[in-house]
């Protein structure tokens, strides 16, 4: 499974987000980070949406559903049980 992470430097629920991934153990992903400061597309498309986890689908990238910063290691296994199959 491929994940995609638009994110910006110091925005903490981003940093939040990127450690429940990494304590992810139940599930194989290869996570990309993508910085929005970097992409003018980027930019405009989430400055104010951050952080935006996508899952890259047979048929391209598909937004998931935001997850509350208080969520936790199992719920969000469970999101990406459910969203990227």
């Amino acid at each position: 499974m491929q994940l995609i992470l638009y994110s910006k430097p110091g925005c903490h629920l981003c940093e939040g987000l990127m450690e429940k991934l990494a304590q992810v153990t139940a599930l194989d992903f290869e996570l990309e980070v993508r910085d929005i400061t970097t992409q003018e597309a980027w930019f405009e498309a989430y400055q104010y949406e951050i952080p935006v986890l996508c899952w890259l689908s047979p048929t391209g990238a598909q937004e998931l559903p935001r997850l509350s910063p208080r969520a936790s290691v199992v719920r969000l296994e469970q999101l990406l049980k459910t969203h990227c199959q």
